[in-house]
């Protein structure tokens, strides 16, 4: 028996033991894992052999076999043609020899993590892990290290929950451009090889694109996850955009009823993320990719996004957001009862880029004063006011959103409402028209007592505030910053 077929007859084994089996309505009935509303701050990892070249994005890998694109000319003047020094060259320069796991997770815990989410295998097919499926891995090429495992431990040292992100459904068809061309991607190839099954590439945005995903990848599919899953135990499981495809539909609902019958470690379940629809409403939690929704939603939803605008790898050309947008999307997730995934993309060598440490270091200066609004935190009966409306939807994260002093965001916690302003006011006065005494008391407005308000990181300011029809004024003198300001309000 080979191990694709060992690890098949495990999954079936596991789901007819059940007690969920491969069906919508029986896996709707899994239950959501409660820590993920206590920890509202994850952290993506985008690391691999994409991030030798460090030019373009991480798609690197396709679009060097694709004559006309930026980075097929970009090969072609660094490297050389494709059929003499191919992506799969690239491996022996992926060395990760200053990779330091305690030190990554140490940081993403200093910037108030409560997760991570490193990719287990993107596109391009290399595994992080150690597999019995492909030799084409991280423990076995490159760095020869299980970076899943390392990671896995560091987490587990630090207190985050580790979860991991599986991408390994678009490899369909990433590298068949490269038979397009003179290039190492040639035929014959066969399962085992690290370019298979470079399949031509359909309209990726068609649910039923042709070539249609054979059997013979689905399964390769379902043995690397449930692999993944049975030696790493991720407490979530994220899939990219390709899983909606309808041909992965039998095999999603294998590996769901596979991972929610196996995965409840430590009693507490597990679940999977997902994109575009992919799975039926409440199976699994929702992402929206670089963006959010408009108003507070009563399900578990996560924003994913990135530290630059124009990639999620490491690249030398990268366009950094600020830590103040960084925060203000964190905010305005945790307002709308969402998380937000942070994605950092470190260097071949495994060191952290400086501008995404000095992020995430600033990243967790704020949260360490402003925590309580958001870990835990539920939203409040309105999840926001002021003039700018963040546009719903996905990538939405090109510019920065011009918020303005009157831009509020709220969070409930502890007896307190959180009033996070997205801006500061440079004279110190906030004007809170929510928390506003009502004329009618028939009105859906504010009506109880406020009994106190301070200001986050500054209890030391002396705060005058009242309330009137217009709203809460709170005035103080002296607190100015360029990052949300959170004004605690207790209330009775």
């Amino acid at each position: 028996m080979t191990a694709e077929e060992r690890i098949l007859a495990y999954v079936d084994k596991v789901i007819g033991e059940g007690p969920y089996s491969a069906d919508w309505a029986s896996l709707a009935q899994a239950p959501e894992p409660a820590w993920f509303r206590e920890r509202r701050l994850g952290i993506f990892i985008h690391w691999g052999v994409y991030s030798v070249p460090a030019f373009s994005n991480e798609w690197y890998p396709r679009e060097m076999y694709m004559p006309g694109m930026r980075a097929y000319e970009h090969h072609l003047k660094t490297y050389g043609p494709p059929d003499k020094f191919g992506y799969k060259d690239f491996i022996p320069r992926f060395t990760g020899e200053r990779f330091d796991a305690a030190a990554w997770v140490r940081l993403f815990r200093e910037a108030g993590a409560g997760y991570m989410f490193p990719v287990a295998e993107h596109h391009d097919g290399f595994q992080m892990y150690n597999s019995e499926l492909s030799r084409w891995n991280a423990a076995q090429m490159g760095p020869h290290r299980d970076v899943l495992g390392e990671l896995k431990a560091a987490a587990e040292r630090e207190g985050l929950l580790f979860c991991a992100s599986s991408h390994r459904a678009e490899h369909w068809f990433f590298l068949g451009h490269g038979k397009e061309i003179e290039s190492d991607v040639k035929e014959p190839l066969k399962k085992g090889d690290f370019y298979w099954p470079a399949m031509p590439e359909g309209a990726l945005d068609d649910l039923f694109s042709e070539p249609y995903p054979s059997a013979e990848f689905l399964d390769d599919w379902l043995a690397r996850t449930a692999e993944l899953i049975v030696n790493y135990r991720p407490r979530l499981l994220y899939f990219d955009w390709w899983i909606q495809h309808e041909a992965f539909k039998p095999y999603l609902k294998k590996l769901l009823a596979f991972y929610y019958n196996l995965g409840v470690w430590d009693g507490t379940p597990v679940r999977v993320c997902y994109k575009h629809d992919a799975l039926p409403f409440g199976v699994g939690i929702p992402e929206v990719e670089r963006g959010g929704f408009a108003d507070a939603k009563p399900f578990l939803w996560q924003t994913d996004t990135a530290v630059a605008r124009n990639a999620w790898c490491y690249t030398t050309e990268l366009e950094y957001k600020s830590s103040r947008e960084i925060v203000q999307t964190l905010v305005d997730a945790v307002s709308k009862g969402g998380n937000l995934l942070l994605n950092i993309g470190p260097k071949p060598d495994g060191t952290i880029p400086e501008p995404d440490r000095r992020l995430l270091e600033e990243l967790g200066a704020w949260m360490r004063v402003n925590r309580e609004a958001i870990d835990g935190a539920k939203p409040w009966r309105i999840a926001g006011e002021g003039p700018t409306v963040r546009q719903e939807g996905q990538f939405t994260d090109k510019a920065e959103t011009p918020y303005c002093a009157r831009d509020f965001r709220f969070t409930a916690a502890n007896g307190c409402v959180y009033a996070m302003a997205l801006r500061c006011p440079e004279d110190g006065r906030f004007l809170i028209r929510s928390l506003g005494k009502s004329p009618d008391q028939n009105l859906p407005a504010f009506h109880g007592i406020l009994r106190d308000v301070t200001i986050l990181g500054w209890e030391q300011v002396p705060v005058q505030w009242h309330a009137d029809l217009d709203g809460l004024h709170v005035c103080a003198p002296g607190v100015a910053s360029d990052m949300p300001i959170t004004l605690r309000i207790a209330v009775e």
